[in-house]
C-alpha cells in the first residue's frame, strides 16, 4: 500500500490527467486512503450499508423482447419510460458472445499502458471520435469521480430504432424523424477500479443522461442506482445475464413534453473489485432543434419546454460537474 506520505508528494491532477494515468494509474499505486481529491461532500455520499437504499421489491421492469411486435412488449415499454425512464431487456437479439466480446474488448484496452491510452485524450487525439478521459469535466469537478473511459462515436443500432418507434408510437408520433432522435451516437467503454475507501467518493455522480435513449451493457459486479421518483429511494439496477438496460434521456424527456421521464442515477465505487461498464448514447445531431413534438402538444396541452439548440444544451450539461436534474431546467419555458 502506498502511504499517505508519498500520496502527499504526488501532484495528483498531473499524474491522473495530464500525464494519462487515470484513476486506474492511481489505484495500481496500491493506495490505502483515498486522495483528498475524490472526496465528495456528505450530502453526495452514497453509503450502500445505510437504510438509504429502496426495499428490495422496488425494481426497475425487465422487459422480455422475445416478440417485438406484441401489443404487451410495446405498452410494458412505454410504461417503463413514463413511471421510471428505465428498464432492462432481455431476448433483444444480440447475442451473448457479442456482448462478452464488448466486455472483455473493453478490458483489454484500459491494461494497456498510460502511455498508449493517452494518445487518445482529449488533448493529444487526432479525431474527436475518438477521446480518452477520466473523471467527467475533471477543470470544472470540486470533487473528481472515480472513473476513466474511452469514447467513441457509433454507427449503427436496430434496437435503438425498434425502441424508439414503439416510444414514438406511445406518443401518437406516425413517422418518427431518424436524425433528430438518433442522428448522433456515442458509445463510451467505462472503467470504475477498485476504490480504497469506496464510501467516501462516486464511480459516476447523481445526474440524468442528455441522451434520446441510452443502452447500457453492465458486467456481473454491479453499482448502477436509479433515483425512485415517487419514494426518492436509490434502486440497484441489479446485473441480468444477457441484458441491456435502457433509460431515457433529457432529449426525450424535453420532445416528449415530460411524459417520458429522464431519471437521475449514479454508479457507487466499489472497494473490492473493479468494474466495467459500456453505454451507447443516442443522441440528436448538435446543429438539431430540440422542443416538444407537435403530435404530443397537437390536444391543447401547454409546453413545459422551449426549443433549444442541441449543442447549446449538452455544452451547458458539460461545463459543470454532475448536478442531478438540474440539466434540464436549462429547457424549462
Amino acid at each position: 500500500m502506498a502511504p499517505a506520505s508519498s500520496m502527499n508528494s504526488l501532484n495528483i491532477l498531473d499524474f491522473v490527467v495530464n500525464k494519462g494515468h487515470g484513476v486506474k494509474g492511481l489505484a495500481e499505486l496500491g493506495l490505502d486512503t483515498l486522495p483528498h481529491q475524490y472526496i465528495q461532500p456528505l450530502h453526495e455520499r452514497f453509503d450502500t450499508t445505510t437504510n438509504e437504499e429502496a426495499p428490495p421489491n422496488d425494481c426497475i421492469p425487465v422487459i422480455d423482447m422475445s416478440n417485438w411486435d406484441d401489443p404487451k412488449v410495446a405498452e410494458a415499454i412505454c410504461d417503463a419510460a413514463q413511471k421510471w425512464g428505465f428498464f432492462q431487456i432481455v431476448n433483444h437479439g444480440v447475442p451473448i458472445h457479442v456482448l462478452e466480446d464488448v466486455k472483455d474488448a473493453t478490458h483489454q484496452f484500459f491494461k494497456l499502458p498510460a502511455q498508449e491510452k493517452h494518445k487518445y485524450s482529449k488533448e493529444r487525439s487526432v479525431t474527436n471520435r475518438v477521446r480518452f478521459g477520466t473523471s467527467f469535466t475533471p477543470e470544472a469537478e470540486k470533487a473528481l469521480e472515480w472513473k476513466d473511459f474511452l469514447s467513441l462515436f457509433f454507427s449503427s443500432e436496430l434496437i435503438v430504432k425498434k425502441l424508439l418507434e414503439i416510444l414514438m408510437k406511445g406518443l401518437n408520433v406516425k413517422e418518427i424523424d431518424e436524425s433528430i432522435l438518433m442522428g448522433s451516437k456515442r458509445i463510451n467503454l467505462n472503467y470504475y477500479p477498485k476504490c480504497p475507501n469506496p464510501e467516501l467518493t462516486v464511480g459516476v455522480g447523481r445526474h440524468s443522461d442528455v441522451s434520446t435513449l441510452t443502452i447500457l451493457l453492465q458486467d456481473d459486479i454491479g453499482g448502477l442506482y436509479v433515483r425512485n421518483t415517487e419514494t426518492m429511494k436509490w434502486v440497484h439496477v441489479p446485473p441480468v445475464t444477457g441484458s441491456l438496460v435502457i433509460n431515457v434521456g433529457d432529449a426525450l424527456q424535453i420532445m416528449s413534453n415530460g411524459k417520458y421521464k429522464s431519471i437521475e442515477h449514479r454508479v457507487i465505487a466499489n472497494g473490492s473489485s473493479n468494474r466495467i461498464s459500456v453505454p451507447i448514447f443516442v443522441n440528436p445531431r448538435p446543429s438539431d432543434i430540440i422542443g416538444p413534438l407537435p403530435e404530443v402538444l397537437h390536444g391543447g396541452e401547454k409546453p413545459v419546454y422551449k426549443n433549444v439548440l442541441y449543442s447549446d444544451y449538452v455544452k451547458h450539461f458539460f461545463r459543470k460537474a454532475h448536478d442531478g436534474k438540474a440539466t434540464v431546467e436549462f429547457a424549462k419555458v
